[in-house]
């Protein structure tokens, strides 16, 4: 007999939307302790793209030592951004996340430095000021996660002349958290704390989960370089 869900990527697409069920912080980290086993199968199902565009565009604008580098990989997940910036030469990671199960699938690649279990928004990060040569937030930036005025706490955790980059989501469930996640960048930049170094667009982010899209969802890509 056939399972129920014989599409993989019906059966994923079942657990994502699962995810936009829950309102509260609590709600969300009890999700992704629930996933973390499977989590990387299935953003392989839904060809998540967002780690390697995020690790190009740092790669590509980052000049200095990447070995010597230290990057704060927020909301780190599994591992999968640090990955492929280690691809790309790379060395020194420090992750936070607020899922234990994550973290310790994390800890199982090799790659960290340092991992630490943190709720974003509730506190501020848990590092002096002016820490790390690149911050990388992947995912996490999205309506019913993170508030966007976090992007200020990864701003100070920045070195001088240090780079931030930061992902989204374009599609339409999605616009009015990325307005203000992009009026947000602009204050900041307004206010002399960043540049905007590059904004990308990537038309086939990630296959749609939504009954109302098809094909693929865009995404962004932000770059900044704190002054």
């Amino acid at each position: 007999m056939m399972s129920e869900v014989a599409d993989p990527f019906e059966r994923v697409k079942a657990v994502v939307l699962s995810c936009h069920e829950g309102a509260t912080c609590q709600e969300k980290v009890d999700f992704y302790n629930s996933w973390a086993m499977t989590y990387e199968e299935d953003v392989a199902v839904l060809e998540y793209r967002a780690p390697r565009f995020a690790a190009d565009t740092i790669t590509s604008h980052f000049s200095g030592d990447r070995e010597a580098a230290v990057v704060l990989d927020v909301a780190c997940g599994t591992g999968l951004v640090a990955k492929v910036l280690k691809n790309h030469g790379f060395r020194q990671f420090v992750g936070i996340d607020a899922c234990e199960p994550m973290l310790e699938m994390a800890r199982k690649k090799n790659l960290y430095q340092d991992l630490k279990l943190t709720v974003l928004g509730d506190q501020p990060l848990p590092f002096q000021q002016e820490t790390f040569d690149v911050v990388v937030m992947v995912g996490a930036l999205s309506i019913g996660h993170v508030p966007h005025v976090i992007i200020r706490e990864l701003c100070k955790t920045t070195k001088r002349g240090g780079y931030v980059c930061m992902t989204t989501r374009a599609n339409q469930d999605n616009l009015e958290y990325k307005a203000g996640l992009e009026q947000e960048i602009k204050k900041m930049e307004d206010e002399g704390l960043w540049t905007s170094v590059a904004v990308t667009l990537i038309e086939q982010w990630e296959r749609a989960v939504s009954e109302d899209e098809e094909g693929y969802i865009p995404g962004v890509v932000y770059l900044c370089q704190k002054l």
